[in-house]
């Protein structure tokens, strides 16, 4: 099992200890969500795989938080940034504008000049870390200039 994974678990422990409601509850679905995605694949997740349903979770979250506050329900809103926050420590610090930029110049670079071809070769770096829309729309800028 990947060490990411066991943190998660050691933080769930060490929620049900102090009896923290809401870190139980967010991070209970989560291990449940992990468990379900290696139940599927019939594999033990990787950090890659741990950390690629961390950051599906987290979309998640901030999307329905979008959602939440355009219909005027704030207060849930809240609840949802603050699961999408706790989930996002688990993940690796999010990248730059700028990093993804230089990433993808070092990409279009070395030879590609398709915008499949591009995105192919960072989203493994990027994934979790950084917006793929945004991500595409460096790569649209990056082809054209």
């Amino acid at each position: 099992m990947d060490d990411l994974f066991q943190r998660i678990r050691r933080d769930l422990d060490d929620a049900r200890k102090s009896r923290d409601r809401d870190r139980v509850r967010v991070l209970s679905m989560t291990v449940a969500e992990l468990r379900n995605v290696e139940i599927d694949t019939r594999a033990e997740l990787d950090r890659d795989g741990v950390e690629q349903v961390l950051a599906r979770a987290i979309k998640k979250r901030r999307e329905a938080a979008e959602q939440m506050r355009s219909a005027g329900r704030g207060e849930l809103a809240d609840t949802e940034e603050w699961e999408a926050e706790l989930l996002g420590v688990y993940l690796p610090p999010p990248l730059t504008e700028e990093a993804v930029r230089a990433l993808v110049r070092e990409v279009v670079g070395s030879g590609a000049t398709e915008m499949g071809a591009v995105m192919g070769r960072i989203m493994p770096t990027i994934r979790g870390r950084f917006d793929g829309k945004v991500a595409s729309r460096i790569v649209r800028e990056e082809l054209q200039g």
